[in-house]
């Protein structure tokens, strides 16, 4: 049998696909390259370049691939475009997840893990927020995954279908074995955007806000390296199949690291110093955002490997540098990426 995942080569999905093959499965991408790259992905997965929204497309696939399980990442993501966007963010989040959850359903597919956010929370009370606090979503984005979130639910009750819904709470970090990363360009992830600042990429970086109720001011983030994260998504796939019981899970590691916190790991690892500048709070942003980890290390027996904020930090900044040598769209995965699609079209043609 097959995985289809979904936005796999974007971020975080590309890490997946690596996961997955490196546990021996059949893996299948689906992703419309809006800001994934091709060349993100792994060679030895079958990319088709679609929208989750094409039913047809999503069915076909299901039935020629025998697709027994779905990884669920595209969608959109940045809290500020979400509230300039809400519709966008409904279309993609909500509206083509409900289509994808229904061809899944009709196509046989026995298991769904989604990605969703600690987002769903809002604005909780202080200390670490567990599975079973109230979602009380302040945004469009977080609105429109946990209205995912409610119709995976629904629709496992219903019908054939284990879910696994993992909140992710600040991902950071990239592959350490230097296959994919963060590439997204314009990214607003403050790990990946602290090393584009300490790489030249970027000639500062703002920190907004400095007037929360935390101790130095600056917003607090539970950080987990994408590395951990595939890991949990890899052994929650694994516990759908094996007894078929539904999960709502956590994804961090339990204490928090501050805005000021992280530009002075970067600082600290790089050697480097960094333009930073101080400006206003940005709307849709919370003091603090940190998870009980309790339930995802008990249900899944999951041990995170990276969990230490320079280690996220080594590798971005890796990360960062391969890129910088890969600016020359002749050397490296960008001329394979080229060869592959290339190869792709003239199939497609022929």
């Amino acid at each position: 049998m097959t995985v289809l995942v979904t936005g796999g080569a974007g971020y975080i999905g590309s890490h997946m696909v690596w996961e997955l093959l490196d546990a021996g499965e059949e893996v299948v991408v689906l992703d419309r390259l809006s800001t994934g790259h091709a060349w993100a992905v792994a060679p030895r997965a079958r990319l088709v370049v679609g929208d989750i929204g094409d039913t047809s497309l999503v069915a076909s696939l299901i039935r020629e691939e025998r697709i027994d399980a779905i990884v669920h990442f595209a969608g959109s993501v940045v809290v500020p475009e979400s509230i300039a966007d809400p519709l966008g963010y409904y279309l993609n989040n909500t509206s083509k997840t409900r289509d994808l959850i229904e061809t899944a359903v009709a196509g046989g597919v026995r298991h769904f893990v989604f990605s969703s956010t600690a987002a769903i929370y809002g604005d909780p009370v202080a200390g670490p927020i567990d599975e079973d606090v109230s979602p009380q979503p302040v945004t469009p984005y977080g609105k429109s995954k946990l209205m995912s979130e409610w119709m995976l639910r629904d629709t496992a009750a219903a019908h054939d279908l284990s879910v696994a819904v993992l909140r992710y709470f600040n991902v950071a970090g990239c592959d350490p074995s230097g296959r994919t990363g963060q590439s997204t360009p314009g990214a607003t992830h403050l790990v990946k955007v602290a090393c584009e600042a300490a790489t030249g990429k970027r000639s500062f970086i703002e920190v907004f806000g400095t007037d929360y109720p935390t101790p130095d001011g600056s917003c607090v983030r539970d950080f987990i390296h994408v590395s951990d994260l595939v890991a949990a998504h890899r052994l929650a796939l694994g516990s759908l199949r094996q007894n078929g019981r539904s999960l709502t899970l956590n994804c961090g590691y339990g204490r928090g690291y501050s805005v000021l916190q992280v530009l002075e790991s970067v600082k600290r690892v790089t050697g480097r110093s960094l333009d930073v500048r101080l400006a206003p709070r940005r709307e849709g942003d919370l003091a603090s955002v940190v998870a009980n980890t309790d339930r995802i290390r008990s249900e899944l027996g999951w041990v995170p490997e990276l969990d230490d904020l320079d280690a996220i930090v080594a590798t971005s900044i890796e990360w960062e540098e391969t890129l910088g040598r890969m600016a020359d769209p002749e050397a490296g995965p960008f001329a394979v990426t080229r060869r592959r699609e290339e190869e792709r079209a003239l199939s497609r043609t022929g």
